[in-house]
């Protein structure tokens, strides 16, 4: 791929594919020297090093060895526009999480979510993208092709370096899925430089420059301590996962900016300094959108999840939130039924033009049947800023009701006990800074 970009400088000189077709005999000792080399490269512009690292061959024979060269030199991978080896390369990640649900949904979305999410947000020529639980790089690569498909520019074009036209800050916690999501973004031509390997709820968090547009599923339950940066004014003495990652995401925007992030429903209603964290970000922000996602999406959480629409304006008028409830008389989604476009077409109507939701001014908001309603600040706050709101009668059973594999139950249950194991220790924490104050 390098070679057909023109990009072949960026390797060592030893490591370059003509080696590989111009290898009579020894061509397999030929392949295994040049994953050492890459291994050991000290292009840092390409993290080549981190892709490759442990990098071998399980290929024993030189015959199989040269046919399947060949046959990966004659493959068309820029055709007709398409950079096709990356989405085969997204492909493959999607499929290993549906395969392995434990676990799966802390590092990949679904690439519908994904690309609902991205479409509602319109990212823009210029802007800094930031993702600071970025897994495989999902939501990166989505709104990179989101701003290409605006542009006539073809993908992967072979007469001209591809242009730059959004600037992409991320880091990922772990490392394997650190070196997936560097290949995952090298693959489809996303620059790397400010792609770290690092722990957002520490002081890591500095090397994350602020950002235009903020896209994160970050990850859900007990973090394993508190988070070890000092700037949480809400959640630093949390022990989860998902509150002090919305409270980065809100100190992270910059004036003007918005973000999009997953999150699982006790961010809606709990108490205490979840609640703290919802009123800072409906005084202090516009949540203008809460999108309700149906069940069955992320197995490994075992818990039913949302999507919070927040803006960061200037001057904030009219702080009006719009709840769209997509998990009230719908399917449970998974292997046997998987989410489709079609599911969250109606969403992305409703969502409108304008990525701060300001352009839905005509619509019947609190129609009886309808799947959206509307809530002035005054009306939240009368409910003690409890987000967790329902309308619509649910005539299904509960989504985890007729899920019947066995993994996808015991990662459910799983995922329930860890969120109960979480709340049991907030509220242990809780008990010992009030016996302390008392002490005091």
């Amino acid at each position: 791929m390098m070679k057909e970009r023109g990009l072949e400088d960026r390797l060592p000189a030893a490591c370059r594919w003509d080696r590989l077709l111009q290898s009579k005999d020894g061509l397999l000792e030929a392949y295994k020297d040049i994953l050492k080399g890459l291994r050991s490269a000290s292009n840092t512009e390409d993290n080549l090093a981190i892709v490759f690292s442990d990098a071998s061959t399980i290929v024993r024979d030189e015959n199989n060895l040269r046919a399947l060269i060949e046959a990966i030199d004659e493959l068309p991978w820029y055709d007709n526009g398409r950079d096709n080896f990356g989405d085969i390369y997204e492909g493959i990640l999607e499929k290993n999480a549906e395969e392995s649900k434990r676990g799966a949904g802390q590092y990949f979305t679904p690439r519908v979510i994904v690309d609902a999410i991205v479409a509602a947000m319109r990212p823009q020529a210029g802007e800094t993208v930031q993702d600071p639980a970025a897994g495989t790089g999902g939501f990166l690569i989505g709104a990179d092709e989101y701003l290409r498909g605006q542009s006539s520019d073809s993908i992967g074009s072979r007469s001209r370096p591809r242009p730059k036209t959004l600037k992409f800050v991320a880091m990922e916690n772990v490392p394997d899925t650190y070196r997936l999501l560097l290949m995952n973004l090298t693959l489809h031509q996303i620059d790397t430089s400010k792609i770290y390997l690092g722990d957002t709820l520490s002081k890591d968090h500095l090397k994350l420059q602020a950002a235009d547009l903020i896209l994160s599923n970050p990850p859900f339950g007990p973090a394993g301590g508190r988070p070890t940066r000092d700037d949480l004014e809400f959640t630093a003495a949390v022990s989860n996962f998902q509150l002090p990652f919305v409270e980065h995401c809100l100190r992270a925007l910059k004036p003007g900016g918005r973000a999009a992030i997953v999150v699982p429903d006790n961010v809606l209603f709990e108490d205490g300094r979840a609640r703290d964290l919802r009123r800072y970000m409906l005084d202090e922000f516009h949540l203008h959108t809460v999108l309700r996602l149906p069940g069955g999406i992320f197995y490994a959480a075992g818990v039913k999840t949302n999507v919070l629409f927040i803006g960061k304006p200037a001057h904030q008028k009219d702080r009006r939130t719009w709840i769209y409830d997509l998990r009230s008389n719908m399917p449970t989604f998974g292997k046997s039924a998987p989410l489709r476009d079609a599911a969250l077409a109606e969403f992305v109507t409703f969502y409108g033009k304008q990525s701060d939701g300001s352009d839905r001014k005509d619509l019947e908001a609190n129609a009886p049947s309808a799947r959206f309603r509307e809530f002035s600040r005054e009306d939240l706050a009368l409910r003690d800023d409890d987000l967790d709101i329902l309308w619509l009668k649910d005539a299904g059973a509960s989504a985890e009701d007729d899920l019947t594999d066995p993994a996808a139950i015991a990662a459910a249950m799983s995922g329930h006990l860890r969120l109960a194991m979480t709340a049991l220790d907030e509220i242990a924490e809780s008990l010992k800074q009030t016996v302390a104050a008392e002490r005091s």
